[in-house]
């Protein structure tokens, strides 16, 4: 037994046998009991997210820069710049960078940009939410969290203590039954649903929060830069900015760097700075990323034609594809789920597209529930008729091979109509 398991974890690893010490019973015991199965049976003894290589003509829907910003020139002049000109720089934790840094005017730039008082930058998204829910919410705040928020928002919760109670998805009025019972706290959506596109019914959530007396968090790292006025995401798009409280983004999506932030009211600012773990304890972001996103905050601010672009873009495959039988009826935005539903399945819808030459990006256990994995599809602005056309030919193709009718959500979908 104990060579068997060395040998599946090498081979897991895609390493050679490893001549350090070996892992504990328990960890192999845990390995066997809730990985092996998967790993071997459904997954073809190959990690879930590795498909094939994509080659020079394939379509790409797998990443997040939903505006084809990737090596625009004034992003890549600003970068180098800071490259050349960092003498100064010292590697520290964001909690040491003074007012006045160009560390300090992004976060402002960022703030005014969602009509927020203050911003703190993060290295990712997710340290973002982990560091402000970690400090907003305690043992004695109760915390409503949309069923299909994402990871990083549960996971904040749970780093502070806080008693959670999940609602169901975009149902404000589950929301208020839940407020009622449990009393004032903090309420948690997306804008935008990371593995659905589903849009957030915003107004009706902002509405629920105030007759509750909670505070209101929403993560727009799939709607800034895509939707309202500049971009600035949907808060701003519906006009309610001024009554939530916190905005959670990525800039790892349509900013397409590696980066996170979180606004709050300014007399928040210091009790967070000395209470965020993630704030403290990592390290700030480098001069090239600052200037980088810097750049590409402008950059964003005038792509009203590629926001256009990816609209027009996302309208013609949600319709097409729905046309063909594939059940997306629950998303509206950029993100195009196709849930195959059982892990085994959705490789071979995977596999298929990809034999194709279309490429999307597996979402399983622990991004979705269980049986619930899916190939998510990400368009952007820079798609063309002919790679669109593509898509809707090779969706067309597979559709028989796979029945998408027959999915699980499909049928589920079809029985509350």
């Amino acid at each position: 037994m104990e060579v068997v398991e060395k040998q599946f974890t090498d081979r897991a690893a895609g390493r050679p046998p490893a001549t350090g010490p070996g892992l504990s019973p328990h960890l192999r015991a845990r390995i066997e009991r809730d990985f092996r199965e998967r790993y071997e049976k459904e997954w073809g003894k190959r990690f879930v997210t590795h498909g094939r290589p994509p080659g020079p003509d394939a379509v790409r829907l797998d990443g997040n820069d939903y505006l084809a910003i990737t090596g625009h020139p004034d992003i890549v002049n600003a970068q180098i710049g800071a490259l050349r000109d960092q003498r100064d720089f010292v590697v520290q934790s964001g909690v040491f960078q003074l007012e006045g840094s160009a560390h300090a005017r992004l976060e402002e730039a960022l703030a005014a940009y969602v009509g927020k008082e203050t911003a703190l930058l993060c290295q990712s998204g997710y340290t973002a939410n982990l560091g402000l829910i970690q400090v907003v919410a305690d043992p004695q705040t109760p915390v409503y969290v949309d069923s299909l928020a994402h990871m990083s928002l549960w996971e904040g919760v749970r780093a502070a203590g806080a008693p959670a109670h999940a609602f169901r998805h975009n149902d404000p009025e589950h929301l208020e039954r839940m407020a009622a019972r449990h009393g004032a706290g903090l309420v948690i959506v997306d804008s935008v649903y990371s593995t659905t596109g589903a849009l957030c019914p915003l107004e009706g959530m902002v509405e629920a929060a105030e007759r509750h007396g909670c505070m209101i968090l929403v993560d727009e790292s799939h709607s800034l830069g895509t939707h309202g006025p500049e971009g600035r995401g949907l808060c701003a798009e519906l006009g309610l900015s001024d009554r939530v409280h916190f905005i959670t983004a990525s800039l790892a999506k349509a900013f397409a760097g590696r980066a996170g932030f979180f606004t709050m009211p300014g007399e928040l600012r210091p009790y967070l700075m000395c209470h965020s773990y993630p704030s403290i304890f990592s390290s700030c972001l480098l001069p090239q990323e600052v200037a980088g996103l810097r750049a590409t905050l402008e950059v964003v601010r005038r792509s009203d034609a590629a926001r256009a672009a990816l609209k027009r873009n996302t309208t013609r495959l949600r319709s097409a594809l729905a046309a063909l039988g594939y059940p997306i009826q629950h998303g509206s935005e950029q993100i195009l789920s196709l849930e195959a539903g059982p892990e085994a399945d959705t490789l071979a819808l995977r596999d298929a597209l990809e034999d194709r030459g279309v490429f999307g990006a597996v979402f399983c256990a622990p991004a979705t529930s269980r049986n619930r994995s899916m190939v998510r599809l990400t368009l952007n602005a820079g798609l063309t008729d002919a790679e669109l056309s593509h898509v809707e030919a090779v969706a067309a193709e597979v559709a028989p091979l796979v029945k998408p009718w027959d999915w699980a959500i499909g049928r589920r979908t079809r029985a509350r109509d």
